[in-house]
């Protein structure tokens, strides 16, 4: 069949005698070019937007056109090195996916809610508030159903959780966020896991200046998983205590501590699923 392409952001590039195909995320509407792609047996890769827009600052390109964007893409492709290459999710991660986000959107939406509760004026108002909230914990509760069905019937679902909740701290629900929004766990190596969740400290020193290290980008839904997490394995993990204890003497603020943890959760989920072997009930922290 022929590649459709639907906005001129789909670039074909030459390495060799074989076209590369590029594309922005775009909510969504990019995956019938990757999947066209990938059907004609093209190379295709996802650029994360926050990259190319850098990108094209470095160029200098203000204007912002599909021809310009274009141009800006396979330029982007040119001059990168080690683009990871788009492949098409198991139908079960799609389901998955799809459940776990649904989920997560009512979540949001019911903390929205609950906030307007705090200062109700009108009772009608307060009934009908309290009435979506009922409603939308009920869809959640329905969906976390759906969610362990799914994975209790994939078999590879089914072995990774076992292994992901043999970690302390880390329950079904985080497990499935895992699932969900990170596929690539187990083939990634130490940094390259605190990075793709947005948990490694980004440098900011300049001369002597030592400025703050700061986490930013990443995947949020897994880091708002790992967060609970995190809680749960001080709370628990005797390892993880003696670790927060030990970065709370030489002074790191809690917050930066909580984030250590979560950083060093990471790590370990990835170790787990790499070795294929369930962790250890105690750390080495």
């Amino acid at each position: 069949m022929g590649l459709l392409c639907p906005t001129p952001e789909l670039v074909g590039l030459r390495h060799g005698r074989n076209p590369f195909v590029i594309c922005e995320a775009s909510g969504g509407y990019e995956r019938h070019v990757l999947n066209c792609a990938v059907e004609v047996g093209l190379s295709a890769h996802r650029a994360h937007g926050t990259r190319t827009r850098n990108f094209a600052k470095f160029l200098g390109l203000s204007a912002k056109t599909d021809a310009v964007d274009a141009r800006m893409l396979a330029l982007f492709a040119a001059k990168s090195v080690d683009l990871r290459l788009w492949q098409p999710p198991a139908p079960e991660t799609v389901e998955l996916r799809g459940l776990r986000r649904r989920r997560d959107d009512l979540a949001q939406m019911i903390r929205i809610e609950q906030n307007r509760l705090e200062h109700p004026q009108i009772k009608h108002v307060e009934r009908s508030l309290k009435r979506h909230v009922r409603a939308m914990s009920n869809e959640i509760k329905e969906l976390d159903t759906q969610i362990a069905a799914l994975v209790a019937a994939t078999p590879e679902f089914r072995q990774k959780s076992g292994l992901l909740t043999s970690v302390i701290g880390v329950g079904l629900k985080t497990a499935a966020a895992c699932l969900a929004y990170l596929p690539e766990l187990g083939s990634l190596t130490k940094g390259e896991a605190a990075s793709i969740v947005g948990l490694a400290p980004h440098a900011q020193d300049s001369g002597t200046l030592k400025g703050r290290r700061r986490i930013s980008g990443g995947r949020r839904e897994v880091r708002s998983s790992l967060y609970m997490a995190a809680l749960t394995a001080l709370r628990l993990d005797p390892a993880m205590q003696a670790f927060a204890h030990r970065l709370k003497e030489r002074g790191k603020p809690a917050k930066v501590v909580i984030t250590a943890i979560m950083r060093k959760l990471a790590v370990i989920l990835n170790a787990v699923l790499k070795t294929g072997e369930p962790a250890r009930r105690t750390h080495s922290a």
